[in-house]
């Protein structure tokens, strides 16, 4: 049975996670396989990623407030 194609919304994040990895390993020459970080380390990375998140989110609101202030 022929695999089922992805709808065009999954299919363009997946090449982007796949473009990021790609990326990740030719900056740090390691991927997520790597054993050298202990839970807590991988956790701190989650933590930071997850608190750059909420910068990001805050600043696009920001944006979209002050431009509908505009109107």
């Amino acid at each position: 049975m022929p695999k089922k194609q992805l709808d065009s919304i999954v299919s363009e994040v997946v090449r982007k996670f796949e473009a990021r990895a790609e990326m990740g390993y030719a900056k740090y020459n390691k991927d997520l396989d790597r054993t050298d970080l202990s839970i807590d380390d991988w956790l701190q990375h989650a933590q930071e990623e997850a608190m750059d998140f909420i910068l990001y989110i805050t600043k696009i609101r920001n944006i979209i407030i002050e431009s509908a202030k505009e109107e």
